[in-house]
């Protein structure tokens, strides 16, 4: 079971209370809508029905029930008593106030599918979505915390929290989707008897263990598992119901063909009320007719007993035999006894380790715990929930013998956070920095003179470099051993790059360039007219072979000449298709994606060989799949880095320089007047829920193609583009464009036509396919695929259906993957996006590029563009790490010293400044040194470091005085000491909006 949770607020920008009130009520689920404003807009609903809502509340782990009306309700989300409307604490009447916290709690499809066709499985399972429940709302009571003093730095348990539930039976698309919304109220008791605010960022990071219980719940709760078993069913390796898995794809393809109907009828309604957005009935209307286009004997409105009669007719047309009886079975489960716990604890840090590649490999006790119930979910055993916490703890403890403490001399630290890392991660960072020192050599470049003659006789009339291609190009012809380029979207890096080959062409020497994929070293080759391969294929020539371990870690090794290769069964001899010798360069393009197992082979081959890196690329764009940082490890220790400026991709010149802003806002400020320049362009279309933001990027489809241009649809998630997708193909076969009488089925099960445009996933050596190239679909026979390439219908390839079915998806929309390395004519960036994703998006377009915020006001769209923008401080060494970690710890509210031990607490929070200040000086020094040391290299973070270290001094001198006047004041005659001095006022130090903030921009 996994979910999300949201943070439904009072204002304009709430995120659906009045949609999930109307659920409660009315019964329709649309709660993923934004069409209506806040509580005040609760109103509406007071007479809706005489219907109830189910509140738990947990006072001190103790359970108790009651029901609430709509006014009840009301009262109870604005933060109120429900009985007598009494505020809880004080009042918060901004617009971006919290009221809720949504926590959704989801299971695979099948299980629904069978509740639907099993009366006795559909009572088990909500018997087990009862029992997660009550665990989940304990954990929020326990784990959970509100904040006191000064700043917030003091944590405060809970006595008691509130929780409202919601149960759904469908999908807005009206498929079977059993789920519940969990609303714990942001008005919380603690423990001192006072009513205030939970505190949201922690339950946000706890959510990840909330996750992982509805998994372990699902796959070995025995009554559940027993239920399964008398009617015939077993749950497959990925928490499936075995038997029903292959129904999972259609349902779902049908449900997007309704979301294909919907955008029409949305679109139709928009186009007959201009200017207005629809209200909820009208939503309402449209979801029922887009359910029920194409359905036989579809009912005027949606009954009960008809709904569950269509769904069964659908499963049995999938599978004839899915609704039959079946013969019990007899579970199998593995007994605790027998399970190898090193194994679950080894599990559990790669889990760990891979939810935290976007925080440097940092990650906190509750992602350990996460990993460690997730490893014992899916290692076959069956028992009460009570009976695993033993051996839950001792995986968790077993995996920290794993992991290094980022931490180690600080004091006790909430459990959220991040300030674990795992050992291999952190061994692979040490090793890389360690292969690129030994690799550091401060050579002689080829100077401007002679690059810009040969550029005069290799570019075309009237191109030319400009001074930082001049001086990129020098660098990598020249004989440093490691070379830095970096640069913005669109800085002519191939331009360069085809000047430098024939630079080193004139000294004999050998240019190689990689890719982190195949398709990237194609374009590349085909651009520079050098040898191109993907990194992994160069790897592999030179012996390394990777994989995952028993634990499923990536685990790398090495052929020696005359040993056999497993894998393909035949002796390694060696490097067949490139022989490096020293003095050759590698230029590794698109470098911010490679991740630093990659790059850790890359140096063992330089050294060997005495070849040359040059890491071409930006750290901004997107990050590798893994662990990133390895192209900025290099970078701190290239004798040559250039850093290109200028921007040549786009017609606007003023449009380039902006771009050069949004790539890295220095404050959220900066980033606030982008996005005002963005929004004064015309540049960010605002709408008001996730449907209408997938409208804008269909008809931006349809707009462009109908122009002659090529669009980039760039999405947040892979369902999303799979949505837009699939509403793009149902469009263009209602106009005639595509005919579904021709067809073959692709990844996941998708419908491919003739024309379709379309993604390979997976390189083929012999059709000559590529992962992520992008294609037309030109022709389909009874064997085989026709590709054309998307860039030019003259290039051909052939695919069989076999790997159309494993590796082919639609791709009109993709994620910044997928659309990294391209260049269109328009690209329109959808809503959810992270940094990256909006500017490679943003980028992508020659003509025009647009960003999509979900808003109801202009000053909030421009919130929502400028809080993308915003990056995290790249955490390259175990030094940035802990940098980073100490700064997450002093925005944390710890748990509240003895009333007698204020003093030694501001004195434990000096000595912590004081490690503080330090290490920004260290830090200056460090950029300080890299500024003057290397031509070209950017002095920016000087300044952030600077004042962030003036920032915290000033805090120190503050803190200090004050604690000096308490000092005195507690020895002061008179004042009642007892062996540690007392406090009378609340805390100065460790306040998260003081020092600890300046610690962690």
């Amino acid at each position: 079971m996994r979910g999300g949770l949201e943070r439904w607020k009072r204002g304009v920008e709430s995120q659906g209370v009045r949609q999930a009130m109307a659920y409660a009520f009315k019964g329709s689920c649309d709660s993923h809508l934004r069409t209506v404003t806040g509580v005040e807009a609760l109103a509406a609903y007071s007479g809706a029905d005489a219907a109830g809502v189910r509140r738990f509340v947990v006072e001190a782990g103790d359970v108790s029930t009651d029901e609430l009306n709509t006014v009840e309700l009301r009262r109870w989300v604005d933060g109120h008593d429900p009985l007598t409307d009494e505020p809880r604490g004080r009042e918060l009447t901004s617009p971006h106030s919290d009221l809720l916290l949504d926590g959704t709690i989801n299971a695979p499809k099948s299980y629904s599918i069978a509740g639907l066709i099993n009366a006795d499985l559909a009572a088990e399972f909500e018997a087990l979505q009862d029992r997660l429940r009550e665990r989940i709302i304990r954990i929020w009571q326990r784990e959970l915390s509100a904040r006191r003093g000064a700043g917030g730095s003091i944590r405060e348990s809970l006595h008691r929290i509130e929780v409202v539930e919601l149960q759904h039976r469908r999908s807005r698309a009206l498929d079977p989707h059993i789920h519940r919304h969990l609303w714990l109220n942001v008005k919380v008791l603690g423990e001192d008897g006072k009513w205030s605010n939970v505190d949201s960022r922690v339950a946000m990071k706890l959510h990840t263990l909330i996750n992982a219980e509805g998994e372990l719940a699902a796959r070995t709760d025995p009554m559940w598992v027993a239920a399964l078993a008398r009617n015939g069913y077993t749950l497959d390796t990925d928490g499936e119901v075995a038997e029903l898995a292959a129904a999972v794809r259609p349902l779902s393809r049908r449900s997007n063909q309704i979301e294909a109907n919907r955008a029409k009828l949305l679109l139709q309604w928009r186009a007959q009320h201009p200017g207005q957005d629809p209200d909820h009935d009208v939503i309402q209307q449209i979801d029922r007719r887009a359910w029920a286009t194409d359905r036989p004997n579809k009912p005027n409105d949606v009954d009960e007993a008809a709904w569950e009669n269509l769904i069964r007719d659908e499963v049995r047309a999938i599978d004839d035999h899915l609704l039959d009886w079946r013969r019990p079975s007899r579970p199998h489960a593995i007994e605790r006894e027998e399970l190898d716990r090193d194994l679950l604890a080894a599990r559990a840090i790669v889990d760990a380790d891979a939810r935290a590649t976007s925080y440097g490999g940092r990650f906190s006790t509750y992602d350990l715990r996460a990993g460690a119930m997730r490893a014992v979910a899916a290692s076959g055993v069956v028992a009460e929930r009570a009976g695993l916490q033993e051996l839950i703890d001792d995986v968790v403890h077993r995996g920290l013998g794993h992991a290094i403490d980022l931490l180690e001399a600080e004091r006790p630290r909430p459990e959220h956070i991040k300030g674990f890392m795992a050992a291999s991660t952190a061994g692979l960072k040490l090793e890389l920095a360690a292969k690129f020192s030994a690799l550091t050599y401060e050579g002689v470049r080829v100077s401007d003179h002679a690059i810009d003659q040969i550029a005069a006789k290799v570019l075309d009339d009237g191109v030319a470099l400009d001074r930082g291609q001049a001086a990129a190009a020098g660098a990598i012809a020249g004989t440093d051993r490691l070379v830095s380029i970096t640069g913005p979207a669109g800085s002519g890096k191939t331009t360069m790059l085809r000047v430098t080959r024939v630079a080193l062409d004139a000294q004999h020497r050998q240019l190689v360039v990689v890719a982190p994929t195949k398709k990237a070293a194609s374009v590349a080759g085909r651009e520079i007219g050098a040898a191109a391969l993907s990194l992994h294929a160069l790897l592999a020539d030179y012996g390394w072979r990777w994989g995952r371990d028993a634990a499923g870690a990536e685990l790398w090794s090495r052929l020696s000449v005359g040993e056999v290769d497993e894998r393909a069964g035949t002796v390694y001899m060696g490097p067949r298709r490139f022989s490096l010798k020293s003095g050759d360069r590698i230029v590794v393009d698109e470098a911010g994606m490679v991740d630093l197992h990659a790059a850790n082979a890359l140096a063992a081959i330089a050294s060997e060989t005495g070849a040359g890196i040059a890491m071409v690329g930006d750290h901004l764009q997107a990050m590798p799949v893994g662990h990133s940082g390895a192209m900025a490890c290099m970078t701190r220790r290239a004798t040559a880095v250039v850093e290109l400026t200028a921007v040549h991709r786009f017609r606007d010149p003023d449009y380039a320089e902006l771009t050069l802003r949004m790539r890295e806002p220095a404050t959220k400020e900066h980033a606030l007047a982008v996005a005002a320049e963005l929004d004064s362009r015309g540049l960010i279309h605002r709408v008001t829920d996730t449907g209408h933001a997938r409208d804008v990027m269909v008809e931006a489809f349809f707009r462009a193609a109908a122009a002659g241009r090529r669009v980039a649809l760039v999405t947040s998630t892979n369902e999303e583009a799979d949505a837009i997708n699939e509403a793009i193909q149902a469009r263009r076969v209602d106009m005639g464009q595509l005919h579904p009488e021709r067809l073959v089925i692709g990844r996941d099960e998708q419908r491919l036509l003739e024309g379709d445009i379309v993604q390979t996933r997976q390189n083929d050596r012999a059709a000559d396919v590529e992962n992520r190239a992008l294609w037309l679909i030109r022709r389909i026979s009874p064997t085989s695929i026709e590709l054309a390439a998307l860039g030019d219908i003259s290039d051909t390839r052939y695919v069989t259906l076999d790997y159309a079915a494993e590796h082919v998806h639609l791709a009109y929309a993709s994620t910044v993957h997928g659309i990294q390395g391209e260049t269109t004519d328009e690209s329109i960036v959808g809503p959810g996006v992270d940094a990256s994703g909006l500017y490679v998006g943003m980028t992508r377009g020659r003509v025009h590029n647009e960003a999509i915020a979900i808003a109801w006001t202009a000053d909030a769209a421009l919130d929502r563009i400028a809080d993308a923008m915003m990056r995290g401080v790249p955490e390259v060494s175990l030094d940035d790490s802990v940098r980073a970690a100490r700064g997450e710890l002093s925005r944390a509210a710890l748990q509240p010293a003895d009333p007698e031990s204020g003093v030694t607490q501001m004195a434990e929070w000096l000595d912590a400044a004081r490690t503080a200040l330090a290490d920004l000086d260290a830090l200056i020094v460090t950029q300080d040194a890299r500024a003057h040391a290397r031509s070209g290299a950017s002095g920016s973070g000087l300044g952030d470091a600077r004042r962030q270290r003036d920032q915290l001094r000033e805090r120190f001198e503050k803190v200090a005085t004050q604690y000096e006047r308490e000092l005195a004041d507690v020895n002061a005659p008179g004042r009642a000491r007892a062996g540690s001095p007392q406090h009378s006022g609340p805390m100065v130090g460790w306040t998260p909006d003081s020092a600890g903030s300046t610690l962690d921009r």
